[in-house]
């Protein structure tokens, strides 16, 4: 449980950066809305991400995995519909964004670990 408080912690300083760097997304609910999105977010990719990726396979090998960034986009874009103090306007800023909040989610994951043991 505390590692996934701590993963969605991450996920809302992910949020957090996107919205200040990535222009069109805008968290305007404040940090009540960014730790619900960083929630949802986590939500939607465990859950509703495996089915599209499986869908759109031909695609993102085609693509040589590049549609993965569409994918992650269009995660981030539902989250976006499904939360009002999240916006996400268009598929660049979701690109844009998704790129930033994966680089911090592992650097994150860098710092946290996964909570295996190595041998």
């Amino acid at each position: 449980m505390t590692r996934f408080i701590v993963r969605a912690l991450i996920a809302a300083l992910g949020l957090w950066l996107a919205s200040r760097i990535v222009p069109g997304i805008a968290v305007p609910g404040g940090w009540t809305s960014l730790l619900v999105a960083a929630v949802l977010l986590g939500v939607v990719n465990a859950i509703v991400r495996p089915v599209v990726v499986v869908l759109t396979l031909p695609l993102t090998v085609v693509s040589l995995g590049l549609f993965l960034l569409v994918v992650n986009a269009a995660m981030l874009g539902l989250v976006g519909l499904m939360l009002k103090g999240f916006v996400v306007d268009g598929l660049w800023a979701g690109i844009f964004g998704s790129v930033v909040i994966g680089v911090v989610s592992w650097l994150g994951h860098l710092l946290v670990g996964d909570g295996r043991e190595r041998a």
